[in-house]
C-alpha cells in the first residue's frame, strides 16, 4: 500500500496537506508546525498499551507525509502530479521515525509554551493564520480550529469574533458553513474540548515537560477559564435562539433573518 492509500486508511484523506492540517500554500515552517501538532496527537508514547501498535503506524505515516512535503523537489512533484516517489530517500523503509521526530523537535518546557503563546496570540501572524484557515476551509470551524496554532475548541468565541470582524470589513467572504453553522455542531466541539481537557495532563510525558504540579496548575487554570468562556458563548446562543427553537416553524424564519 502506497503512502497516499495509507493516509486515506489512517486519517480519512489521501491529501498530505490535509493529513498535516495545513493549507497547500503553507510555508515550510507552517508545514513543520503542522507535522508537530498532528504527531503529538498520535505519538506512541501517549497511547495505551493495547493501542500503541496502531498509534505507531499512524505516527510513521505522519512522518512520511512530512518527509515528502518538507523536501522541495518532492513537494513540487506531489503538487504537480498528485503522486509521491515511493522509492525515494524520504520514504525509505528503514528510517526510525521516532528518532527522526526527536531530531526535529527539542524537548520544551512550560515556560517555552507560555512564551510562544504570549507572542503568538493576538499577533499579526495569528490573525493572518486565522484568515487563511477560514478561506482554505471555507468557514468550517472544525477544520479552522484544528489548523490554527495554540488554540483548542474553547477558544472559539475569540476566533469567531476575529472572523466576523474580517467578514464585516470585507476582508474575507461570508461562507455559509460559518454564518449558518448549527448550534449542535458547536456543542459537539465543546464536548470534544472537555474530553481533551481530561487528557491534557498526558501531554507532559510526550513533550518532556517538567514540574508536574506547575504543569497541572497551568492546565487546570487555562481549561477553567476557557471552559467558562465557551459556556458563556453557548448561553448567549441559547438566549438568542432558544425560544424560537421551541416554536417549530418560527425557527426557520428567525434564521433567515441572519447573515
Amino acid at each position: 500500500m502506497g503512502l497516499l492509500e495509507q493516509c486515506e486508511a489512517a486519517f480519512g484523506s489521501p491529501d498530505l496537506y490535509r493529513v498535516l492540517g495545513v493549507r497547500r500554500e503553507a510555508s515550510p515552517e507552517e508545514i513543520r508546525r503542522g507535522y508537530h501538532r498532528a504527531s503529538l496527537r498520535v505519538h506512541p508514547d501517549r497511547a495505551e498499551p493495547d493501542a500503541k501498535e496502531e498509534a505507531t503506524r499512524r505516527f510513521q505515516i505522519l512522518g512520511k507525509a512530512y518527509a515528502v512535503l518538507s523536501d522541495a523537489e518532492q513537494r513540487a512533484a506531489y503538487d504537480e502530479q498528485g503522486t509521491v516517489d515511493e522509492e525515494g530517500e524520504a520514504l525509505r523503509g528503514e528510517r526510525d521515525w521516532q528518532e527522526y521526530w526527536r531530531l526535529l523537535f527539542k524537548k520544551i518546557s512550560v515556560k517555552d509554551i507560555e512564551d510562544f503563546e504570549k507572542s503568538y496570540k493576538d499577533s499579526e501572524e495569528e490573525l493572518a493564520d486565522i484568515k487563511a484557515a477560514y478561506m482554505d476551509f471555507e468557514g468550517d470551524m472544525d477544520r479552522i480550529m484544528e489548523s490554527v496554532l495554540c488554540v483548542d475548541y474553547t477558544d472559539e468565541p475569540r476566533i469567531r469574533k476575529i472572523i466576523e470582524k474580517a467578514i464585516d470589513s470585507g476582508e474575507v467572504p461570508s461562507y455559509k458553513g460559518f454564518v449558518k453553522e448549527s448550534k449542535q455542531k458547536m456543542i459537539a466541539r465543546k464536548r470534544r474540548a472537555e474530553k481533551e481537557a481530561r487528557e491534557a495532563e498526558k501531554t507532559k510525558d510526550e513533550l518532556g515537560l517538567g514540574g508536574e504540579d506547575d504543569l497541572k496548575a497551568l492546565i487546570q487554570s487555562r481549561n477553567k477559564d476557557r471552559k467558562k468562556e465557551m459556556d458563556d458563548f453557548l448561553a448567549q446562543l441559547e438566549a438568542k435562539y432558544g425560544n424560537n427553537a421551541k416554536k417549530g416553524g418560527k425557527k426557520t424564519a428567525a434564521k433567515k433573518g441572519k447573515k
